[in-house]
């Protein structure tokens, strides 16, 4: 069982930014892969960022490209999204989320694909 728990959301204005944490309790951390993604009110879970467990990949959705950056310390348990030029609409509830890695450089983009998930960690960027 792995316990994942997010932190760094809040408010902040449109262009300005935030850095999400998401620990993890996992022994072998260094074996998942770690995703991002992020649910709107009345929205279905959208993917928002991967990363593989060698940190070779990392995947990023259209709408963050440029402007998010996840990165993880393998040593630390944790994987993190550094989210630049916030936009209203990056407001959600974001989750991240940890899949088992038997492959080498595994990573997806498919929430279904993943074991384990956090609590979420709201982030409101108003107008």
């Amino acid at each position: 069982q792995v316990q994942l728990v997010e932190s760094g959301g809040g408010l902040v204005q449109a262009g300005g930014s935030l850095r999400l944490s998401c620990a993890a309790s996992a022994r072998t951390f260094s074996r998942y892969a770690m995703g991002w993604f992020r649910q709107a009110p009345g929205k279905e879970r959208d993917f928002v960022a991967a990363i593989s467990w060698n940190i070779i990949t990392k995947s990023y959705a259209d709408s963050v490209k440029g402007r998010f950056t996840i990165s993880r310390d393998n040593a630390k348990n944790t994987v993190y999204l550094q989210m630049n030029s916030l936009k209203p609409e990056d407001t959600a509830v974001y989750y991240c989320a940890a899949l088992y890695c038997s492959t080498y450089g595994c990573y997806s983009t498919t929430g279904n694909e993943y074991d384990y998930w956090g609590q979420g960690t709201q982030v409101t960027v108003s107008s």
